[in-house]
C-alpha cells in the first residue's frame, strides 16, 4: 500500500491489517487486527508499505483439539488507517483451502 503525506509537516501514519472470517463457525470478531506498521513521512513523500499476513495469523484456539486450528474458507483482507470501513483502501478475499 502506497502512503503519501499531502500536508506540509512531517507526520505519522500507522498502516494496519486486518482479517474478516464470514463463514468461520466460532464466534470471531467483527474485524481482527493482524499486522501494523508505523511510518514517519516527510511532506509530499510517499511510502510503499508491506505487511505480511502469516498462516498462524488466521488460526484460533479449538479448545476441543487444545490446538490452534486454521478454518478453511474464505478470508477478507483489509488495509487502512483504522478499522473504520471508510479508512480501509484496500481489500481482497483469499481463500484458505483444507
Amino acid at each position: 500500500m502506497d502512503v503519501t503525506n499531502t500536508g506540509k509537516r512531517t507526520g505519522d501514519e500507522i498502516v494496519q491489517l486486518y482479517v474478516r472470517r464470514p463463514e468461520s463457525t466460532v464466534a470471531r470478531p467483527l474485524k481482527e487486527l493482524r499486522g501494523f506498521r508505523r511510518i514517519t513521512l516527510r511532506p509530499g513523500e510517499t511510502v510503499s508499505v508491506k505487511l505480511t499476513l502469516d498462516a498462524s495469523a488466521l488460526s484460533h484456539w479449538d479448545a476441543h483439539a487444545r490446538a490452534w486450528v486454521v478454518e478453511p474458507g474464505p478470508v477478507e483482507v483489509m488495509v487502512g488507517r483504522s478499522s473504520r470501513d471508510s479508512d480501509l483502501a484496500l481489500r481482497r478475499t483469499i481463500l484458505v483451502r483444507p
